[in-house]
């Protein structure tokens, strides 16, 4: 018996690739699974082809950027790339994106927290916003480090080890509760 699956356009989220460094393959073939829309830059355009993976726009100010056939140019327009992709998805109702990249500017995506479901994949950690409230199962002794300083912060199942460090006590839930909107938590992969 097999099962056949119908994806809707913007079903799953975009993928936003902008530095591969260190990057898992058999991770980055779980997060193209489900033939998700394609952004990446002219380098990793290239690497990506190399690797026969179909690409579907290429974030570029260059107007010769074509490198594989129906690939379209997201012009950048003086913006760093992360702010004319996210723009991009923003503008054109994605409700969620995967992002891996080799550098983590954090001003970059805090404007778009609000617009858009944002995971980003960078130095072996996954990291996407959360608010007060969150809560999740995680086994014994694992990493969880909070990248944006929550004012009032108080938790349940988390060891502290700095202001923004914390490890998991034992298996079960932890539960983060603070004053921000949000917070991007960082978990290692």
């Amino acid at each position: 018996m097999s099962s056949h699956h119908i994806i809707r356009e913007k079903q799953e989220p975009a993928l936003l690739i902008l530095g591969l460094d260190n990057f898992d393959d058999e991770l980055l073939g779980q997060l193209l699974e489900w033939s998700p829309t394609v952004v990446a830059t002219d380098e990793m355009a290239e690497k990506l082809n190399a690797y026969g993976i179909k690409v579907d726009w290429i974030i570029t100010d260059k107007d010769d950027a074509n490198i594989q056939s129906d690939v379209k140019v997201l012009h950048m327009n003086a913006e760093p790339e992360t702010i004319a992709a996210l723009k991009f998805f923003t503008e054109n109702n994605y409700p969620a994106v995967n992002v891996v990249t080799d550098e983590l500017n954090m001003d970059e995506y805090l404007p778009f927290i609000n617009q858009i479901n944002l995971v980003i994949f960078y130095n072996n950690q996954k990291i996407y916003p959360v608010t007060s409230g969150y809560s999740k199962w995680k086994p014994a002794g694992e990493a969880i480090e909070l990248l944006i300083t929550p004012t009032n912060l108080q938790f349940t199942g988390l060891q502290k080890l700095s202001e923004t460090k914390f490890t998991t006590r034992q298996d079960g839930f932890f539960i983060l509760q603070f004053d921000n909107p949000f917070v991007m938590l960082a978990e290692r992969l």
